[in-house]
């Protein structure tokens, strides 16, 4: 895959950063309508009594066309510190969670007025933790059918979705009392297998 577009998401499930891993051109959806229920304000982690949905809590958005790159976050609880507290203790015995945390807490700790430069900024983290580097493009006006050389993914990655990539297992700190769980976020990979994350996703197929 040269060319793909994705729509921006919190912390994404691994088979989104494996579709990066096999892109060279990433296009950032950033003329879109806001669509609720998806990964663009919510990740999915392993915790000691199963997957846990984390959601950013955002602004009723006004109207059905609000833009996604104008969603705000809403200020009416402490989701940075309930998000990371749980990030903390679902991982806390993984092999590297101390290794990523300095990269990851201050994203906990700074104040964001809007959805999309957050999930912006810690992708961008994100993809250097993995040591990505594709070339990432914001389209510039919406078209529901894309350019025959661009893959579309905007839709494709949803938590209500089978898998776009096939997961073969890795190892999760809960394995063994609940199994492989697939496609949860990519901080999964990160804390349980480190530096091999990269190797991994670039070896998963479609």
């Amino acid at each position: 895959m040269s060319e793909i577009c994705l729509s921006v998401a919190y912390l994404a499930p691994v088979e989104y950063y494996s579709a990066i891993a096999k892109a060279e051109t990433v296009f950032l959806e950033s003329c879109e309508s806001y669509i609720k229920q998806t990964y663009r304000n919510r990740c999915h982690i392993a915790t000691a009594n199963g997957k846990l949905a984390l959601s950013i809590p955002v602004e009723k958005p006004a109207g059905e066309k609000t833009l996604t790159r104008d969603i705000r976050i809403s200020e009416h609880n402490d989701w940075q510190i309930h998000h990371w507290r749980s990030i903390e203790s679902a991982y806390n015995s993984t092999p590297f969670l101390e290794f990523y945390k300095d990269d990851l807490l201050p994203f906990y700790e700074k104040k964001w007025d809007f959805l999309w430069d957050f999930n912006g900024e810690i992708q961008t983290k994100v993809l250097e933790l993995l040591d990505l580097q594709p070339d990432i493009l914001l389209t510039k006006e919406y078209n529901t059918v894309l350019p025959q050389e661009v893959i579309d993914l905007r839709e494709s990655i949803h938590p209500k979705k089978n898998n776009f990539i096939e997961n073969k297992p890795y190892y999760q700190v809960f394995d063994q009392r609940f199994g492989f769980q697939p496609n949860l976020s990519i901080i999964d990979l990160l804390f349980n297998m480190g530096n091999e994350a990269q190797l991994i996703i670039g070896n998963w197929k479609l």
